[in-house]
């Protein structure tokens, strides 16, 4: 029994990597009935999959043109799908959004690219650090030295993921108030672009300049940034605002009238040396006992070993355990309707029957396609 504010809505899932099944998930995680079309063959599941978490697999070939017949018959009765592979491609297999939405008026058709489906890189393979490298967001992000790739969480999963969930979700409630599907042309690139809104702003306004660790919020600031601590692990400091910083002075001991002049940028590099010199006379422990859970803007830097035994992460929930797994829960919480993991990452096929025989093919459909080699012989 799925659960979750999604519960009812049926969506397509064209498997890939990267953002894809990320969305796949967040859109499980809430209680959406998320059918992944793999390829068909082989594929054991395991339990670290943790982004292919919730949903049911059909293994089909594409290839086969009753394949393609089937995966269209399930659009039919899908409020959303989403792909993504390169632009064309879904369109040589038969199943592009012309075809699609000639089938569903209603449906919504989500593409995930990096680049997009048009414009001169659309048709070029690349990863998230080029999505984002595009955007301004790489240049400002890293050491002095050189541009620093963030993990592949701005392009893939904030600018991706992020946006494509969203906008499948717009997508669906303008479905159905109006009846009419649409084709939402997600690009990492362009979803990157849009999470540097407020830096636009700022260059706008004078407030940011060039150079990385130059500015307030990119490390250039002593009193926005990361310390090593006595024991050589880390402490974040955020203290922005004129009272968070004055707490900061207070919970250091630091009296040195120098630390007035918190918003001169000629004096933010000698301050953070001294700043540094004051916190590397402490264990982080130490200094989580001092400014943990006060308003100095504080947390210690955990690795992902310690994370979830984090109090404040203990005490949310915020990671779970699954089939010996260590897995963020899902997100955001809803106060009526709480979302859910719905089940492990599936083997490839392992829902061919059950799947279709939910989305409404007889016993018989299932028999063909399996006789015509469309999908697994045995589920």
């Amino acid at each position: 029994m799925r659960q979750g504010p999604l519960t009812g809505l049926k969506i397509v899932e064209f498997a890939g990597i990267g953002p894809g099944p990320f969305c796949g998930m967040l859109l499980s995680d809430l209680g959406a009935d998320v059918v992944r079309i793999d390829r068909k063959g082989q594929g054991r599941a395991s339990p670290a999959d943790v982004t292919s978490r919730g949903r049911r697999s059909i293994g089909m070939d594409l290839k086969s043109p009753d394949a393609v017949e089937a995966c269209l018959k399930l659009m039919e009765g899908a409020d959303a799908i989403f792909e993504g592979f390169r632009p064309g491609v879904m369109e040589r297999l038969g199943l592009g959004p012309d075809v699609a939405l000639g089938r569903n008026p209603k449906l919504v058709y989500g593409r995930m690219t990096g680049w997009g489906q048009t414009g001169p890189y659309a048709p070029a393979a690349g990863h998230d650090m080029n999505y984002i490298a595009i955007t301004g967001a790489l240049e400002a992000i890293g050491t002095e030295d050189k541009p620093v790739p963030p993990l592949n969480l701005v392009g893939d999963f904030g600018g991706g993921a992020l946006y494509l969930a969203f906008g499948l979700l717009a997508g669906i409630i303008h479905a159905r108030e109006t009846g009419q599907g649409q084709v939402i042309d997600c690009a990492m690139s362009d979803g990157a672009a849009s999470l540097m809104a407020m830096f636009y702003g700022f260059k706008a306004s004078g407030m940011w300049q060039p150079g990385r660790r130059n500015n307030m919020l990119d490390g250039g600031a002593h009193f926005y940034d990361t310390y090593r601590c006595k024991d050589g692990r880390w402490i974040s400091i955020g203290s922005i605002e004129p009272q968070f910083y004055a707490l900061l002075l207070e919970k250091t001991g630091i009296t040195d009238p120098a630390f007035a002049q918190q918003m001169n940028r000629g004096e933010w590099e000698p301050l953070r040396q001294k700043l540094a010199e004051v916190i590397a006379g402490k264990t982080r422990e130490e200094w989580t006992q001092i400014m943990g859970g006060t308003d100095v803007c504080f947390a210690p830097v955990l690795d992902m070993d310690e994370a979830p035994s984090h109090p404040h992460n203990r005490a949310r929930e915020t990671f779970v355990e699954v089939s010996g797994v260590v897995q963020p829960a899902p997100a955001p919480r809803f106060s009526v309707t709480p979302g859910a993991i719905q089940g492990p990452p599936p083997a490839i096929g392992a829902h061919d029957r059950e799947a279709l025989g939910d989305w409404g093919f007889s016993d018989d459909e299932i028999a063909a396609l399996r006789a015509a080699g469309a999908i697994a012989t045995a589920s």
